[in-house]
C-alpha cells in the first residue's frame, strides 16, 4: 500500500485513492474465498457419488486451503503492480492542478508531525481491518469443518439407532445386548461359511 498521502486526490474524490484500492483488494479477496468454497462443495458432491472413495472431506479442505494460499500469493503480487498503475495513472491529479478545497489549509495549517501521526493511525487501522478480515475467513473455514463433523456424527448416531432397532426386533432393548447379539450372529454366519467352504473343497476332492 502506497504511503503517499495524495491529499489533492482525496479532496477531489472525497476519499483517498489508497482507500479505494484497499476496498478493491478486499472485494477480490472475498470473491476468491467464495469461489474456492463453491469449488470445494462441488468436489465434495462429486466424491459422494463415488463408491468407496478414499479421499476424505478433511483432505479436500487441506488441499483447498493450500490452493487458496497459492492463489492469494499470486493475486497479491499482481495486485501490487495494478495498484501502482492505478495510483500513478488513473487516480492521480497532475501537480499543476490546484483544487479550490486547498484554500482552507492556508488559514488552518497543520504541521508535518501532526500529518505523520494521522498517516500512521490510518495505516494501523488498515492493518487492523486486514487482520479482522483474515480472522473472518478463518472462522468461516472452521464453521465449514464443524458442519462436516456434525454430518459424520449424525451418520454415526443413525447407525446406532438402526442397531438398537434391530435389537428390539429380536427382543433385546439394551444396546450392549443388541451389539452382543449381532456379534454372535456374525460369528455363526462366519462358522457356516467356513463349513460350506470346507464341504465344497471335500466334494471337489472326492
Amino acid at each position: 500500500m502506497s504511503v503517499d498521502p495524495m491529499t489533492y486526490e482525496a479532496q477531489f474524490f472525497g476519499f483517498t485513492p489508497q482507500t479505494c484500492m484497499l476496498r478493491i483488494y478486499i472485494a477480490f479477496q472475498d470473491y476468491l474465498f467464495e469461489v474456492m468454497q463453491a469449488v470445494e462443495q462441488v468436489i465434495l458432491k462429486k466424491l459422494d457419488g463415488i463408491p468407496d472413495c478414499a479421499i476424505s472431506p478433511v483432505q479436500i479442505r487441506k488441499c483447498t486451503e493450500k490452493f487458496l494460499c497459492f492463489m492469494k500469493g499470486r493475486f497479491d503480487n499482481l495486485f501490487g503492480k495494478m495498484e501502482q498503475l492505478f495510483l500513478q495513472l488513473i487516480l492521480r491529479i497532475p501537480p499543476n492542478v490546484l483544487l479550490p478545497e486547498d484554500k482552507p489549509q492556508e488559514t488552518h495549517p497543520y504541521s508535518e508531525e501532526e500529518f505523520q501521526l494521522l498517516q500512521k493511525e490510518i495505516e494501523q487501522l488498515q492493518e487492523k481491518y486486514k487482520t479482522e478480515l483474515c480472522t473472518k475467513h478463518a472462522l468461516l473455514a472452521e464453521l465449514e469443518e464443524q458442519k462436516i463433523v456434525q454430518a459424520k456424527l449424525k451418520q454415526t448416531l443413525s447407525l446406532f439407532d438402526e442397531l438398537e432397532n434391530v435389537g428390539r426386533d429380536h427382543g433385546t432393548s439394551d444396546f450392549r445386548e443388541s451389539l452382543l447379539f449381532l456379534v454372535q450372529n456374525s460369528r455363526k454366519l462366519h462358522n457356516i461359511r467356513d463349513n460350506v467352504e470346507k464341504e465344497g473343497k471335500r466334494l471337489k476332492i472326492s
